[in-house]
């Protein structure tokens, strides 16, 4: 079986098929590669082309569903959901849960409609993290329980693409919430705007939030709460979508793959280098 075009316009017709609505496996081999003759074949060569990239999903039916943005959308034109949480201080795995989790629009270069609420996390709040967030037991006693807002929250996700700085942790407090209260993930593409200021303003020594912010002009109206934290990191990743934009990056594919690449290290100046002899870490927040 043979394919005349190259991988990327494939995916790229599938998507605008798939835009269009739910299309069957044969409908897409007929559609988009052309094929009409053997079913098993016809599936095969579907499989192959959309089976591994997540964007796409296909249930038992056989039904394929575009569940992410379509491949070559420019990045300034994609809606985003940047989003940060507070928590109770430790793993998710020993108990500890939400305490209040905010999310911005970001959408055509503006930070748009927000969305915050404290969560009851059904467990004490530890002292040291009471005094480093300011949350504390009595405020968040009569909060909704995470169940309570799932849905709401579902509506702010569902359709972005998922930021967050160090998004392995928002993400990972966020979907594990979502398990357990609905049984059900949100399906969303994600971005750490740690890892997208490692490739993107790799002459930056420390990539934490307020390294970043000061980098940008940007300020944290609340730190270490959910909503300024959410706030800042949306601002700061407008400034990311405009360096990437200068680097020459068009859309979702292309940032993927600069950020699947070794990122470049910058010469450091003469003070960073008595810093790293010193022992100094860099102060890069996790992915």
């Amino acid at each position: 079986m043979r394919r005349d075009a190259p991988p990327g316009p494939l995916i790229q017709a599938a998507a605008r098929a798939l835009g269009e609505g739910p299309r069957h496996t044969l409908d897409l081999a007929r559609e988009v590669l052309g094929l009409s003759g053997n079913p098993g074949a016809a599936s095969a060569a579907v499989f192959a082309l959309l089976g591994a990239d997540r964007r796409f999903e296909v249930d038992g039916q056989g039904c394929w569903t575009l569940v992410g943005p379509a491949p070559g959308t420019p990045l300034s034109r994609l809606r985003y959901a940047v989003v940060d949480v507070e928590t109770t201080g430790g793993p998710y795995a020993s108990g500890h849960r939400i305490t209040e989790v905010a999310v911005y629009e970001v959408h055509r270069g503006e930070v748009g409609e927000g969305f915050r609420t404290l969560i009851n996390p059904g467990r004490p709040i530890p002292p040291r993290v009471a005094a480093l967030t300011g949350i504390r037991d009595a405020m968040v006693a009569d909060a909704p329980f995470f169940e309570d807002v799932a849905e709401t929250l579902r509506e702010r996700l569902e359709g972005r693409v998922f930021v967050a700085h160090n998004v392995r942790f928002d993400w990972g407090f966020v979907s594990r919430q979502f398990a357990d209260a609905t049984g059900d993930v949100p399906r969303v593409e994600r971005l750490c705007t740690v890892r997208m200021a490692r490739h993107l303003v790799p002459g930056l020594r420390r990539r934490n939030l307020d390294a970043l912010a000061r980098h940008f002009g940007v300020e944290i109206p609340a730190r270490h709460r959910a909503w300024g934290d959410a706030l800042a990191t949306a601002r700061v990743f407008l400034r990311l979508l405009d360096e990437a934009e200068r680097a020459g990056v068009a859309d979702l594919d292309a940032l993927r793959a600069l950020l699947r690449r070794r990122p470049r290290r910058s010469r450091p100046r003469q003070g960073q280098q008595l810093s790293l002899l010193a022992g100094e870490g860099t102060g890069e927040e996790s992915e």
